[in-house]
């Protein structure tokens, strides 16, 4: 089992940035490839953002030129930045991650993903 540890929910204004994190407990060193979903209400679960821990990644147009990831040095950590935010933005917010890189068609597919984190809310007023 896989543990994911993610933090940096909260509320914003409209234009606002929130930056989510989500570690991995994976040997480091380890490949891995973490990805990030939300499900806003009466809405399906989306894929945003994806990234392997080799620095490939991938996004949903929602989120081009809006959102980045990154990680940090031992790369077990992956940050979300979220810039603009708009009230559309407004979800729950889980990171997933799988223990393999995944093809870049795949990345943003819930199926990639064998561990999920307890999710994080964000929430974007007008």
């Amino acid at each position: 089992q896989v543990q994911l540890t993610e933090c940096g929910g909260g509320s914003v204004r409209a234009g606002g940035s929130l930056r989510l994190s989500c570690a991995v407990a994976v040997p480091t060193g380890g490949k891995y490839c973490m990805g990030w979903f939300r499900r806003a209400p009466g809405k399906e679960r989306e894929g945003i953002a994806a990234l392997n821990n080799d620095d490939s990644t991938s996004y949903a147009d929602s989120a081009k030129g809006r959102f980045t990831l990154s990680q940090d040095g031992d790369r077990r950590t992956v940050y979300l930045q979220m810039n603009n935010l708009e009230p559309e933005d407004t979800a729950l917010y889980y990171c997933a991650a799988t223990l393999s890189w995944a093809p870049e068609g795949t990345r943003l597919s819930a199926g990639t993903y064998t561990y999920w984190g307890q999710g994080t809310q964000v929430t974007v007023s007008s």
